[in-house]
């Protein structure tokens, strides 16, 4: 596809794209938001985690529902921001990570709403039959149709983080995304992995900017790939030191001489080049 064919496609569809990563940015953070209040159990037991579970099933389906739209939504993101990478760059690797993005938010999504019907089913059972003992807990968290769940939830975090951050490196490489972005994108799907915070603010904020960003409404302007349709690839830090002036000098100005003591030789003269002064013979 040529630079005018891909660009007159984006434009086609940047309203789109636009929506979809907004949506996604508060997707994510509705969908933590959601599960936040309510009962939790502080301990991990098997017992006391299928009797807070049956008190909150509505809202836990609720939110792993706008969840799995979010992730949906981060997927078909993710495709499409590398495809546009790769428009503009062929060499970016690997060449299927676009594809690969998009089954990560679907694994994300059908295992999100998975869980959460597991989960329900499994509270139901607990709190309806037999004497709620933790041998009847661990056998009903212990059987397939709860695991495999859980198993592609775990799978498709990790392949989210990976999207993450191979897509947002290879959108800084072509001139797609500043560094600031790119940057913060490789921090979000990190943390996706490794959930120091307990709100995905990181990757709402770096959805949120991104749709900013391709609605052309960078405060700092669009970076010039978006409207050239080739890689414009940022330069290097030491090359723009070196284009950069020696002298910090305000223009128009000289800098002022610095004052000398009484008697000392004037700025750049040596010893050799001072006259010597004839000494007074005494009578």
């Amino acid at each position: 596809m040529q630079p005018e064919e891909r660009l007159a496609y984006e434009s086609r569809v940047r309203t789109r794209q636009v929506a979809l990563a907004g949506a996604a940015g508060v997707l994510v953070m509705l969908a933590v938001l959601v599960q936040l209040p309510g009962p939790h159990v502080k301990v991990n037991e098997e017992t006391l985690g299928l009797i807070t579970e049956h008190k909150r099933i509505a809202q836990d389906i609720a939110g792993s529902v706008i969840s799995a739209l979010g992730s949906l939504a981060l997927g078909w993101t993710l495709w499409w921001l590398f495809e546009a990478a790769r428009a503009r760059d062929p060499r970016v690797r690997p060449a299927f990570m676009g594809p690969v993005a998009f089954v990560a938010g679907a694994i994300t999504a059908v295992a999100a709403i998975g869980t959460a019907i597991a989960s329900a089913h499994a509270a139901s059972e607990f709190v309806s039959h037999g004497n709620q003992t933790w041998v009847e807990a661990h056998a009903l968290v212990s059987k397939a149709w709860f695991v495999i769940p859980e198993v592609a939830g775990y799978l498709g975090a990790f392949m989210v983080a990976i999207s993450l951050v191979l897509v947002s490196l290879a959108a800084m490489r072509v001139g797609l995304l500043p560094r600031f972005m790119g940057y913060l994108g490789i921090i979000a799907g990190v943390l996706t992995i490794l959930p120091f915070l307990p709100i995905p603010i990181v990757e709402a904020y770096w959805l949120l900017a991104l749709a900013y960003l391709m609605s052309g409404r960078w405060p700092s302007g669009v970076p010039p790939a978006w409207t050239t349709g080739e890689a414009v690839p940022w330069p290097a830090r030491q090359s723009r030191d070196r284009s950069q002036p020696a002298s910090r000098a305000p223009r128009g100005r000289t800098p002022k001489p610095v004052p000398q003591p009484a008697g000392a030789p004037a700025a750049g003269s040596t010893r050799a080049t001072t006259p010597k002064r004839k000494r007074k013979r005494r009578k």
